[in-house]
């Protein structure tokens, strides 16, 4: 099932991908979930973004070529941030460009998407709390996360945290291809398998912090290739069985 979050005749709704419809569903994917008789062509439809969680957390350093991309050591731990949620996006709209910043980069990145509350889960049962997984692309001002020494601020303005455009609820997440590209030109290719710390123990580890919540995302790193995004580019996440995330970038006037 894809469950996708979308916008026709001027009402938000729930539906399911189905080949080039969106079937109508009642109620939310976290509670009763109903398959409804109407049906919409795609085209007819704005994609938005598939989930409003109470939080986003991320997660650092969970591929091994990206940490030796940027000169880091392999982590013990799941390094855990936290982007807000103002930041969301859907697909289709535009990354702005903060005029504080003179480096932005793309990271794309699968997300994980709770489906009941979660608290002290062990890493065996896991994936008892995931409805789902969808594209994420952690946008990043690399310049002030290096200013900084700390990624708060470089990751939290308005629009760095485009998603979707479904959630995949019957992927293996630990083992699907994903790629980023930039006006077309593939620039992160890689595989899930790479993961340091696996979907299971990523959940596992946060939910010893923090409890989650339905709808609540954690974004569970990028792979090697992250670079920066200018004015007029148009940059895809995409992530097998889930779909493609695209988005543009813009500078405003």
């Amino acid at each position: 099932m894809r469950i996708v979050r979308f916008s026709a005749a001027g009402k938000t709704r729930y539906g399911v991908l189905e080949g080039h419809h969106v079937v109508e569903y009642s109620g939310t994917p976290f509670g009763p979930f109903k398959r409804g008789r109407r049906k919409f062509l795609l085209k007819q439809v704005v994609l938005l973004a598939p989930v409003v969680p109470s939080k986003i957390v991320a997660i650092g350093l969970n591929y091994r070529d990206h940490a030796e991309e940027v000169g880091m050591p392999i982590p013990d731990e799941p390094y855990i941030f936290f982007k807000p949620v103002s930041a969301i996006v859907g697909p289709e709209d535009s990354i702005i460009l903060p005029p504080i910043s003179t480096r932005v980069d793309y990271e794309g990145e699968l997300a994980i998407v709770i489906k009941k509350r979660c608290r002290n889960a062990p890493a065996s049962r896991a994936r008892e709390y995931a409805l789902g997984y969808t594209c994420l692309n952690d946008v990043t001002a690399r310049d002030l996360q290096r200013k900084d020494g700390q990624p708060c601020r470089a990751k939290a303005f308005d629009t760095f945290a485009p998603i979707g455009p479904c959630i995949a609820t019957d992927i293996e997440p630990n083992a699907v291809q994903i790629e980023t590209y930039l006006n077309g030109e593939c620039r992160q290719a890689s595989n899930t398998k790479m993961f340091i710390f696996p979907v299971e123990d990523v959940i596992a580890r946060v939910s010893q912090v923090m409890t989650l919540l339905p709808g609540d995302v954690i974004s569970t790193g990028t792979p090697a290739g992250i670079g920066p995004m200018r004015s007029g580019d148009r940059v895809e996440v995409r992530i097998d069985g889930i779909g493609t995330l695209k988005n543009g970038v813009m500078s405003l006037p």
